[in-house]
């Protein structure tokens, strides 16, 4: 028995896609078999839902669906000629000599020698998901368990300098075909979250660092968190604020080459007064130098 793709999502026929998209965002979060483990009648009809929203979507197959020449799983209807007759199927072969309708109708069905010729035979739907990945995952490459819509669980590899906007591609894991058809593939789009410390630009990330005055005036060695790991950074002696130090191949993960780290020193004077830092400031000959801005 067929269902109705509209009921499914709760919208009227008349609805616009963007009607549909909201209705579906509603739903995928309240029905997701992540916040609802456990619920097979949930999973189900989220399932459902998301057939709904990948057949209402595409605009072709939603007019095909409309005018009834496609059932909601995407099946072909079986189209008659008006007032013809089992004679006047579409497509069905006016043979001279042959008074058997019913042999015209089914002809080429069938091969000659009794096997499949895979009429009804299609291709899945393409399934469509969306997922936030971690800066780190997506600066370093990573794998993430995701759960597909018929329930089932799936490790997503997920390739080092991926972006926000980028769709990753599993074959074979969309819905299933008709008639032995292959499955249709899964389409996840691809948001890459934000993260306090780091900035992306193309495969080098920025970062800003916090030195003390006497690290700036004297240099030293100030540990760093990196995207792949701490390390010990060098600060030559007389840094200033602003100055931008590089750490090789501690940017984004590409191949075959990374991008870079670059680090911005940022001078912090302590919170707290210092009666002593005010008088040698106050002495300090250089405290009227010309500073180059």
């Amino acid at each position: 028995m067929s269902w109705d793709p509209y009921a499914a999502l709760g919208v009227p026929k008349s609805s616009s896609a963007e009607d549909i998209r909201k209705a579906y965002r509603r739903l995928a979060k309240e029905l997701h078999p992540d916040v609802r483990p456990n619920d097979k009648a949930g999973a189900e009809r989220f399932k459902r839902v998301t057939a709904a929203f990948n057949l209402l979507t595409d605009e072709p197959l939603r007019g095909r669906f409309d005018r009834g020449e496609i059932d909601a799983d995407g099946n072909e209807r079986p189209q008659f000629q008006p007032g013809a007759g089992f004679g006047g199927f579409a497509g069905a072969k006016q043979k001279t000599g042959r008074s058997d309708a019913f042999e015209d109708l089914f002809d080429g069905l069938f091969s000659r020698g009794g096997g499949s010729r895979g009429f009804g035979q299609q291709r899945g739907e393409d399934v469509r998901y969306r997922m936030e990945v971690d800066f780190l995952d997506a600066v370093n490459g990573g794998r993430r368990r995701v759960t597909m819509s018929d329930g089932r669980s799936l490790d997503l590899a997920i390739p080092a300098g991926l972006n926000s906007g980028q769709t990753l591609r599993l074959k074979g894991q969309g819905l299933p075909g008709t008639g032995n058809g292959p499955a249709g593939d899964a389409l996840v789009e691809i948001t890459v979250a934000s993260h306090p410390t780091f900035r992306r630009e193309g495969d080098d990330i920025r970062m800003d660092l916090r030195i003390s005055l006497a690290e700036a005036v004297e240099g030293g060695k100030v540990p760093v968190v990196t995207p792949s790991g701490p390390v010990t950074l060098s600060v030559p002696p007389g840094s200033n604020s602003g100055d931008l130090l590089k750490l090789r191949s501690k940017g984004v993960q590409t191949r075959p080459t990374p991008g870079d780290l670059l680090v911005r020193l940022l001078i912090v004077l302590p919170r707290k007064d210092d009666p002593e830092l005010r008088e040698f400031v106050r002495t300090w000959p250089g405290r009227k130098a010309d500073v180059s801005r």
